[in-house]
């Protein structure tokens, strides 16, 4: 027989134990009741951000469809792996999976404009700006192209007119240059014509015309030398050498006029390639112009450097010294500031001196002096053939 007293023991830990789940169970209940409005929560903040998110990315894409530069999309092997409208339109294809580096090598190459690509498709011809950026996250590249073929135009018609109105100046120039020492000559030649004139004036008009008209053809010599200036035949040769025959083409006028002229040169040769005749030519040219801007008693000093790369040639006076806006424009053709001269003299020593892939400055203040210096590529002996 059961015992009465175990059995109702039994009961009452069934009724504890029941209890005790009833109250877990309620528990639970409140647990997932919670726990459901977390997930409703979560999920409706997961739902807006993803909707937030489509449209921004919605946005994005209408935004990249309506700028005006191109926008490409590469993996890491280079393949376009998307592209807006922009780039479609301007690449002339609306494909993917091409490769990028293949067009760039085939199509692309780079303009005279520092920085600007020439893409020719067919027979059309553009110019773009590249730039190209890593998302390293993605494993990405962005390639961004920009449309400067309208700019590149307007630079390239600026540039013709600019040397239109050059060509159309020089011509004036060369008129003017030209018509006085022809109009002198003429006049001269009037009065040989007089069957009236005595033997003497005869004479004397005779050689007047023969100097204007010497005067003509050196003027015009000039302005075949200034034409062909990168067109002589260079040669390497020690600059201290042609700089010696300048000087000596030039110093019965500094002694004439007392004017002292002094080289400081290295003791070593200093080799340059150089057309010798006129590159000696320039130099005496630039000497004239500071024998002409010193007085009596003053110095002109001819020092010659050197470096690694380039050699130089600093010409300084202590003369007159020039203002800004005659110093600005002093290597422009039929510039001049002298009565009898030509204004083609330093002209023609820039255009020398760039041929020689070198550079001509000037450094000036009224009655200070000026400052000639000229800047050559440095050759090596090894170099002579």
């Amino acid at each position: 027989m059961i015992d009465p007293r175990n059995l109702e023991e039994a009961f009452a830990l069934f009724t504890a134990a029941s209890e005790q789940l009833s109250l877990a169970y309620a528990d639970l209940q409140g647990q997932v009741s919670t726990l459901t409005e977390q997930l409703e929560v979560a999920n409706g903040n997961l739902r807006r951000e993803f909707d937030e998110k489509s449209a921004l990315s919605r946005r994005l894409r209408l935004l990249l469809d309506c700028l005006p530069a191109g926008v490409l999309e590469l993996d890491s092997l280079g393949r376009v792996l998307a592209q807006n409208t922009a780039a479609k339109k301007l690449l002339r294809r609306d494909d993917v999976g091409f490769n990028w580096p293949h067009i760039v090598a085939e199509h692309m190459q780079l303009s005279d404009e520092p920085g600007v690509s020439e893409y020719r498709y067919a027979d059309e011809i553009s110019y773009f700006l590249l730039e190209e950026v890593d998302v390293p996250e993605e494993q990405v590249r962005l390639v961004l192209l920009h449309d400067v073929s309208l700019a590149h135009e307007m630079r390239s018609a600026l540039a013709r007119h600019e040397r239109l109105a050059a060509m159309g100046e020089m011509a004036a120039g060369l008129a003017h240059q030209l018509r006085t020492p022809l109009s002198t000559a003429l006049l001269y030649n009037g009065h040989l014509v007089r069957p009236n004139l005595a033997e003497d004036d005869r004479v004397r008009f005779a050689q007047k015309s023969l100097d204007r008209l010497r005067h003509l053809e050196v003027l015009i010599q000039n302005m075949l030398r200034f034409v062909r200036g990168q067109q002589q035949l260079t040669e390497l040769l020690d600059i201290r050498c042609v700089i010696q025959d300048a000087v000596q083409h030039v110093l019965p006028q500094f002694e004439q006029k007392n004017v002292c002229l002094t080289i400081v040169e290295p003791s070593e040769p200093i080799w340059g390639k150089v057309n010798a005749r006129e590159f000696s030519g320039c130099l005496a040219n630039i000497f004239e112009n500071a024998l002409l801007a010193s007085h009596p008693g003053q110095k002109v000093l001819c020092e010659v450097l050197k470096d690694d790369s380039f050699l130089s040639i600093e010409i300084k006076d202590l003369g007159c010294g020039m203002a800004e806006d005659v110093r600005s424009r002093l290597f422009e053709p039929f510039f001049t500031t002298r009565k009898d001269g030509t204004g083609l003299g330093l002209a023609i020593v820039r255009n020398l001196v760039s041929s020689y892939g070198g550079d001509i400055s000037v450094e000036s203040k009224l009655d200070l002096g000026s400052s000639f210096k000229i800047c050559l590529p440095l050759a090596t002996a090894a170099t002579k053939v």
